[in-house]
């Protein structure tokens, strides 16, 4: 097997469907497909962030991990004076992610294939979001928030999403490691928001 939604190229036989989701008060629809993330419906943990999100007009936002699209695409509305770019290693979950920036009419984003940052490397950022690949393991998750820290701009923020009981307590601890101030911007059914300030 070994074919995971962070594979690069997921094996999984297509059963492409749409999805409509109302995020921050806008309807979005999304195509979505086997291979990637929560392909049958926006993953909880993911709504929680996006709700919990405090993002500017005009800020510089990355999203790690965007599978689809929902958070970055979210996020795009919300930074409708600034720009997104949305990163993946898995290129369905890419290619998916263009057509929905499309199918939504949001052109302030730059959606590229990436393992981790290695697509952006020298780009600095305010904002990043990411919903961790828990399953990738730990030492990929620690990883992101290593890199996330070198790609963001003095005062820049890091908001993950992360459940208790798969380690919300130790990424809390690795990002008090790295970052000046972290703080639980809110809990939702075993879901945290972990907002870290550079």
């Amino acid at each position: 097997m070994g074919d995971h939604y962070y594979s690069n190229q997921p094996g999984a036989a297509h059963d492409r469907r749409v999805l409509e989701a109302t995020l921050r008060g806008k309807v979005f629809r999304f195509t979505s497909d086997a291979g990637v993330f929560s392909k049958t419906g926006i993953d909880y943990g993911s709504r929680v962030l996006i709700e919990a999100l405090d993002i500017r007009e005009d800020a510089q936002v990355l999203d790690v991990g965007c599978g689809y699209g929902p958070m970055g695409l979210s996020a795009a509305y919300l930074a409708s004076k600034g720009h997104v770019t949305m990163i993946d290693v898995n290129e369905r979950a890419v290619q998916l992610a263009k057509e929905n920036a499309k199918l939504n009419g949001i052109q302030n984003v730059t959606i590229l294939e990436s393992d981790l940052f290695s697509s952006i490397k020298g780009k600095m950022f305010d904002v990043i979001l990411t919903n961790p690949p828990i399953r990738a393991g730990k030492s990929t998750v620690h990883t992101i928030f290593e890199e996330a820290l070198e790609h963001l701009n003095t005062n820049g923020t890091l908001w993950i999403v992360i459940q208790k009981k798969q380690g919300a307590p130790s990424a809390k601890a690795k990002l008090e490691e790295l970052f000046d101030t972290v703080e639980e911007v809110t809990k939702d059914k075993g879901y945290r928001i972990f907002k870290a300030t550079k």
